[in-house]
């Protein structure tokens, strides 16, 4: 049997999950998508050959709907979604913060649901998604949700009381390579370098890193300990971090981005 798959909101995150599904041999015809303004809508259905619709349509005719709205105006969305959400649908979200409980609580009884962290590297098929059941999700929910969100990167499932912490590391994790890339270039660009060469620099040594990270199977210390000779370069940058506190504000900062989603997943918006 056909399945359909509505991503409702579709953004870039929501495009990007269009594009990889289709690469993964996903048939557009199967697909739909909605958005709030037509030319978007008009957009998607050129660009991928899917079919634009209502939300009301959505929840009437697909079998899985991906909700990939911004967290505040989740509540909007799943009060014009309700009425037309048969409980057989299988409801995913991807918004931060907000609990499998919450849509549970305000569509048919018995919905299964299933909630995903995901980030933006799902732009470029490296996306870091993370998967929680809810009450009346089965395994073969979440096997399903994985064949989605597999198409655009890898997928882990863990306890939903675990999703504030995932959605610290990897959810808004990015920001902080972002981030320290940033600041690595404006240090390249103080010890006189070009910035254009400062940051290919930085780039590919991230990406060099990052891949014997995955491929090595070594632990970071000991692939670190591997750059780091005795009275030599990397030793001296490495005591300066330590001197700064970096490892303590990396780890003040995952906190605050833990209590901060939980703050949304409570209803707190400021």
């Amino acid at each position: 049997m056909t399945q359909k798959v509505a991503v409702l909101g579709t953004g870039k995150i929501g495009e990007a999950l269009l594009s990889g599904m289709i690469r993964a041999g996903w048939n557009p015809a199967d697909l739909l998508v909605t958005s709030r303004r037509q030319e978007r809508a008009d957009e998607l259905r050129t660009r991928y050959g899917v079919t634009p619709v209502t939300n009301p349509e959505a929840a009437k005719t697909a079998d899985t709907l991906i909700l990939t709205v911004k967290p505040q105006d989740m509540g909007t969305l799943l009060d014009e979604l309700a009425p037309h959400v048969p409980a057989d649908r299988l409801v995913i979200s991807g918004a931060a913060g907000i609990p499998t409980a919450y849509f549970e609580e305000r569509l048919a009884p018995d919905t299964p649901v299933i909630r995903v962290m995901t980030n933006t590297p799902a732009l470029v098929d490296e996306a870091m998604s993370v998967i929680s059941a809810g009450t009346h999700a089965t395994a073969g929910h979440l096997a399903h949700t994985e064949e989605i969100f597999g198409a655009v990167g890898k997928t882990l499932r863990v306890p939903e009381s675990q999703q504030d912490a995932c959605t610290a590391l990897s959810g808004s994790g990015p920001a902080y390579f972002f981030y320290l890339v940033e600041a690595m270039t404006d240090a390249g660009i103080l010890l006189g370098l070009p910035r254009d060469k400062a940051h290919d620099l930085i780039v590919q040594s991230a990406i060099g890193a990052a891949t014997m990270l995955r491929d090595s199977g070594e632990h970071p210390v000991k692939l670190r300990e591997n750059v780091t000779s005795p009275a030599g370069t990397t030793i001296n940058a490495i005591r300066e971090l330590e001197n700064h506190g970096v490892r303590a504000a990396l780890i003040a900062a995952l906190e605050a981005a833990r209590d901060r989603s939980r703050a949304l997943a409570s209803g707190k918006n400021s």
